[in-house]
């Protein structure tokens, strides 16, 4: 496995940021979610070794958290999500002492750095100074220095950010290759839910500093709910009250479509009784497949 953590917590002053989170990592790639402020960040510099956990233990790649930090980031890639260029350098320069920081001889690192620039699509641009790049070529920079050293686990925070819908694709495309040929574990951190989807098997999501859900999104989709989409005529607000007081969630998306999230135990007939009794038609009702945005919004609790 590539990580295993036991009931980390971890505190900043009187805020609390995690509650006793408890993971294991296998190989692959698996997505990390959470809301802003659900300690994803936090959680990525315990597993760097860059913050020490105020109680519980782990491991990265067999590395203790908290005695083994040198080694862990030795063998481990991170793409931060901020800028993290020097002014004046070219990519190769930059890349090839990104190399030598992770401890790389300089002539093995400068070699590197020529590969994975031209692994990323940055082979005729490793010249350039960096600060003439694009927002796609940063990012695709941002990868280069992450994968340099060949790392066995890539931390990846938010790596889409900053770029139009063809450049996010091609950067996804380059992660998901490198996690199913390059025999590299992939953590993808984002906020963008379809970018989970599109490159990982697996998700973790964390809220308020504790493990919300935790397996393959396939399974999860199918846990604790069903979902039912309708469309229907008359007053939504009875309907709505009266199925989420039988424990049923209810949402309608911008163009009126009504999603019902209902227990495992609920009989769907219900739905249709709750609105007889409210004088509602239901023009259109469908069971449908559960996305990734779906299960978020259900362990989250997001309104």
């Amino acid at each position: 496995m590539s990580v295993e953590l036991k009931n980390i917590h971890f505190s900043y002053g009187k805020v609390k940021a995690l509650n006793g989170v408890s993971l294991t990592l296998n190989e692959g790639a698996t997505g990390l979610l959470g809301p802003n402020g659900a300690g994803k960040s936090t959680l990525l510099k315990i597993m760097l070794g860059f913050l020490v956990p105020d109680e519980g233990e782990g491991r990265v790649l067999g590395y203790d958290l908290r005695t083994e930090q040198k080694f862990i980031r030795q063998q481990v890639g991170y793409m931060p999500e901020d800028e993290c260029f020097i002014p004046g350098m070219d990519a190769v320069t930059f890349t090839a002492y990104l190399g030598e920081l992770s401890g790389m001889p300089r002539q093995e690192a400068m070699k590197r750095a020529h590969e994975v620039l031209f692994y990323v699509g940055l082979g005729e641009s490793r010249y350039r100074l960096v600060d003439t790049y694009s927002a796609g070529m940063k990012q695709r920079l941002k990868l280069a220095q992450a994968l340099v050293h060949d790392p066995k686990l890539l931390f990846l925070d938010e790596p889409t950010s900053n770029l139009d819908p063809t450049g996010r694709q091609e950067i996804l495309e380059l992660i998901g290759e490198v996690a199913s040929t390059k025999n590299i574990s992939v953590l993808l951190c984002s906020h963008i839910l379809a970018d989970i989807e599109a490159v990982c098997d697996q998700v973790v999501i964390i809220n308020k500093g504790e493990i919300a859900a935790n397996g393959r999104i396939q399974d999860l989709k199918m846990i604790d709910y069903r979902l039912y989409e309708l469309k229907i005529k008359g007053e939504l607000e009875t309907f709505r009250k009266e199925l989420e007081a039988a424990g049923c969630r209810v949402e309608e998306t911008e163009d009126r479509l009504v999603k019902v999230y209902t227990p495992p135990d609920f009989n769907h007939l219900e739905i249709f009784r709750v609105a007889a009794r409210n004088k509602l038609q239901v023009r259109q009702f469908v069971r449908s497949q559960t996305s990734l945005e779906d299960l978020f919004a259900k362990v989250v609790g997001v309104d």
